[in-house]
């Protein structure tokens, strides 16, 4: 082994440590480990920055942006409310929003897909009175699996695409994956929508997120000759944080101001909408001397009508306040918005809120003025839980966007367009059209992404010239030696399968395709069967929720824990593999 891939394979193995720690960033993992590889001569400096500009990166750009102007024009709405009906049974309701959510992965982001239709999901589920868990884990498998058929259905897919026409000269076109990824993709439905959804555990209303408010939003008045007057609201703030209270905003004369009231000189009579358990708001109320306010302020205890709403978000991977406590980004002070209760795992967060750090799937109950709503998810980075209304530029422009995506699929697929070019004439019409705006634009770009996938074609590159993955395939070739094609191809999807499970699923495909294709080349023998067998496997990621940002997505609404994943999972992924060996032997043959 030489030094080159000495380093290259600790460069790796730490990204791949960093990644199951989670403690930072997959991106900023792997742009710090690719300038590590510059600074230590592995990567050549003329190819540093290469995997920005490289067609994988290009089109996984794209496509979000497509995706946004598909929703935007109303199309992705258009389908959902003709076709969901909460009066239908349970197994009919996941088979059909598992065919819905399985059609729109394949041809747009699988993450944008489940936000789409989570909120779908969870309104029916509450029309229906059934716990949202029971349909979540299945619609978010469903995404995945449609991802498989497509070539820009999953990033897996379109990276070993940009691999084979390295390798061989020629990329993968936008229905190639179909025979094997499509057939996986209608056994996993079928299980999912039949068997599947009868194994995940049914905790009731355990897992909803739904929290009683009326408790505890209250007002506290400004007694007369209170030594306070005069002094301003945000005086009380660090006594309102040691008794676990937050004030929403203040009263005076019949007028409502909150969020920014901070800098007012309290006057005798002024009420103090706050928002506290009852022993806190006491303990509040003592501290500071002042008197409940009258009764017929009871009304306030709803918060409608007053100009607040409450809403409740999930908190996705890189979100703003992902990592981070809703004091930390000043939520209040930013947005006029409380964070009254966080969901995790089905468990009910109630007490030092705002002080609490945010993890990825956690439940965000909050309390905002009722027309900023939008404004607040958007800027937090959440997902709204409720169904959102339509944010279109013009209801008639929904089958022009259509027919401009559809017309980019169809020329790209026939060869008549390179895939990057067209996804790109589609974002330029979309724009022109004003489907979606030109100051949008980048804002529906998953940037980390785009970081990690610029960082680590560079160094998976570094790993292929200098001989690392030929080590590695053959070490698997004398692993599987003697054995059949078809137990070959079972061992490196069983591999590629159980990275995924635990990493990115995009830096396992950039490892795992190139030690395919150069088992294919140890073995004589054509690379297509191993890239497929990398393609399905590296999107197959079932057993655990942080293998993939859908699974991570519904941790919190379902009211999911760790363990819940791999009971429907386990047998999915075997299913998986059972159905694209054949597939990948008589479609792709060696």
């Amino acid at each position: 082994m030489t030094l080159d891939q000495i380093i290259l394979f600790a460069l790796f193995i730490g990204v791949f440590g960093m990644l199951l720690w989670g403690r930072y960033r997959y991106d900023l993992v792997a742009f710090s480990a690719l300038l590590i590889g510059v600074v230590l001569g592995v990567v050549p400096v003329k190819d540093a920055f290469s995997g920005f500009g490289h067609p994988a990166t290009v089109v996984v750009a794209l496509v979000l942006v497509v995706s946004a102007g598909l929703v935007r024009s109303g199309a992705v709405f258009l389908i959902t409310r003709t076709l969901v009906d909460s009066g239908r049974k349970l197994g009919t309701h996941i088979a059909l929003m598992g065919g819905i959510g399985a059609v729109l992965s394949a041809f747009m982001n699988n993450v944008a897909a489940l936000a789409l239709l989570m909120p779908v999901d969870i309104q029916t589920a509450r029309k229906a009175g059934r716990a949202s868990g029971l349909s979540l884990m299945p619609l978010s498998f469903a995404t995945i699996l449609g991802g498989m058929a497509t070539l820009i259905g999953t990033p897996p897919n379109i990276i070993i695409a940009s691999i084979r026409e390295q390798a061989v000269g020629t990329p993968y076109h936008m229905f190639d994956f179909a025979p094997v990824g499509g057939l996986a993709a209608l056994a996993g439905l079928a299980f999912v929508a039949l068997i599947g959804w009868r194994l995940i555990p049914d905790r009731g209303a355990e897992g909803d997120t739904a929290t009683a408010l009326a408790d505890y939003i209250a007002e506290l008045t400004i007694p007369e000759e209170s030594p306070h007057i005069g002094k301003r609201l945000a005086e009380f703030y660090d006594t309102a944080d040691q008794s676990d209270v937050a004030i929403i905003g203040l009263i005076r004369d019949g007028k409502r101001r909150y969020g920014r009231a901070a800098n007012s000189l309290l006057r005798a009579g002024d009420a103090l909408v706050l928002e506290a358990k009852p022993e806190a708001l006491d303990e509040f109320r003592a501290a500071l001397s002042l008197d409940f306010s009258d009764a017929q302020r009871q009304e306030l205890l709803t918060a409608s009508g007053e100009g607040l709403e409450v809403i409740e978000v999930v908190a996705p991977e890189g979100a703003r306040i992902t990592g981070r406590t809703a004091q930390g980004i000043g939520l209040a002070w930013r947005q006029s918005t409380l964070l009254m209760g966080i969901s995790r795992q089905g468990r009910r967060i109630l007490h030092q809120v705002r002080k609490t750090e945010v993890e990825p799937g956690d439940i965000l109950l909050l309390l905002c003025p009722r027309d900023r709503t939008a404004d607040v998810t958007e800027w937090l980075g959440c997902l709204p839980l409720a169904e959102r209304g339509l944010s279109v530029t013009a209801n008639d422009k929904v089958w022009l966007a259509i027919g401009l995506f559809a017309a980019a699929v169809l020329a790209a697929s026939v060869g008549l367009i390179y895939l990057p070019v067209a996804l790109g004439m589609v974002v330029v019409a979309y724009v022109l059209t004003r489907i979606l705006p030109i100051t949008e634009l980048y804002d529906h770009i998953e940037w980390p992404v785009v970081i990690l996938l610029g960082s680590m074609i560079p160094l998976g590159a570094a790993l292929e010239s200098s001989g690392g993955t030929e080590l590695i395939a053959g070490a698997l070739i004398q692993f599987t030696n003697g054995l059949p094609a078809w137990a070959i191809l079972t061992v490196l999807m069983v591999v590629t399968m159980t990275l995924s499970d635990v990493l990115n699923n995009t830096a396992t495909t950039i490892v795992a395709a190139p030690v395919g294709i150069q088992m294919a080349t140890t073995l004589d023998v054509s690379p297509d069967p191993f890239l497929m067998a990398v393609a399905v496997a590296a999107s197959a990621a079932f057993l655990t929720p942080i293998g993939h940002k859908n699974n991570t997505l519904i941790l919190g609404p379902g009211g999911y824990r760790f363990g819940d994943y791999w009971r429907m999972g386990l047998p999915l992924e075997i299913l998986v593999v059972a159905v694209s060996i054949p597939a990948i032997l008589l479609f792709w043959p060696m």
